[in-house]
């Protein structure tokens, strides 16, 4: 809705992870430079953590969008909650190596023909894998001894391994010592400071089409980065109510009293006493402040006003129209046009 509102192209604050709207804060240049090095080495292992919402999915987007096809044949694997079996499987239809045989022996040697196959093309094989905390050890393991896979002495195939912090107390594991050994390189990646909160957004913003309407007020980024803490998901979600909001009260400018209201909104979205049940088994009372009232009854003014611009406008339209049958009327002045005219009107 306030993409129309302020002339924007797209959503600028969407949950899902787009490169389109990668912002290299200091946290995340220095992770893709982990991760370029990486690909650099052609080897061994990559660990990226970081706390939920930080923009680890957002850096392996960006990565993909700069990673030249004809040098790295690239995959990511998201769902990491399988044991090893599974997780040979999945990663060749990351791959999409179509294979009938739910055999173990069978996976892997499918597996290693088509390493061979791409370095035979001058092709290296790069798996990105994202929620890698959820991996159990006989998955990492089994990772751990693809990577074995070489020709010549030349390392075949390379992982990336995203994941949040308590992955690294998961490697550190006294049975995943050979993996430790071959980790190249780890970055924990942290939140955004409040300057780049503000440049984040303004990024987001201008990158469908933002020409300063609506602006934001020092005070305005100042209270979203106390509220969110840098944390980009936080960010999008907070900004994407705000710019709502701003459109509902057809405002120009965003300041810190508004970003307040919307979080105190956030805050206050709930039903009844934890939406219990009452007695007669319906639901419980929805509980809305006064304040609350007060904003949804001026939103209600603002959509009432623009249905009655738009009533308007097809009133006019209606006329423009009957005018025209007028003149068409007059012009051939019969009878039976005048006849046909009527079931116009009538129509």
């Amino acid at each position: 809705m306030y993409e129309e509102v302020y002339g924007l192209t797209a959503n600028p604050f969407r949950l899902t992870p787009d490169s389109k709207f990668f912002y290299g804060s200091e946290g995340h240049r220095k992770a893709m430079s982990y991760l370029k090095y990486g690909l650099y080495q052609g080897e061994g292992f990559i660990v990226i953590t970081g706390d939920v919402g930080t923009g680890k999915s957002t850096l392996v987007g960006q990565l993909f969008s700069e990673l030249d096809g004809n040098d790295i044949v690239a995959a990511q694997i998201g769902n990491t909650q399988v044991d090893a079996d599974d997780f040979v499987r999945m990663i060749c239809n990351a791959f999409e190596l179509d294979i009938e045989s739910r055999d173990k022996a069978d996976l892997i040697s499918a597996f290693e023909e088509f390493l061979v196959e791409q370095n035979q093309m001058g092709k290296r094989v790069l798996l990105v894998v994202d929620e890698a905390q959820n991996m159990p050890l006989r998955a990492i393991e089994e990772l751990r001894m693809l990577s074995n896979f070489n020709v010549g002495g030349q390392p075949l195939f390379q992982s990336f391994l995203l994941g949040q912090p308590q992955f690294l107390q998961t490697i550190a594991h006294k049975d995943l010592a050979q993996l430790q050994q071959r980790i190249i390189a780890s970055y924990k990646l942290a939140s955004m400071s409040a300057q780049e909160t503000e440049e984040y957004i303004t990024h987001r913003l201008s990158a469908v089409g933002w020409n300063g309407t609506p602006g934001f007020t020092p005070e305005a980024f100042a209270k979203v980065f106390d509220h969110t803490q840098g944390v980009p998901r936080l960010i999008n979600n907070l900004a994407n109510r705000i710019m709502l909001f701003a459109a509902l009260e057809e405002a120009e400018v965003i300041d810190g009293a508004m970003v307040e209201t919307v979080i105190e909104d956030q805050s206050n979205e709930q039903v009844g006493d934890g939406g219990a049940p009452d007695a007669a088994g319906g639901g419980g009372a929805v509980n809305v402040s006064g304040d609350r009232l007060a904003k949804i009854e001026r939103a209600i003014t603002v959509i009432a006003k623009r249905l009655e611009k738009l009533e308007d406008r097809v009133t006019e339209h209606d006329e423009a129209v009957h005018e025209l049958i007028d003149l068409a009327m007059k012009a051939y002045g019969s009878e039976d046009d005048e006849d046909d005219v009527g079931q116009l009107r009538a129509g």
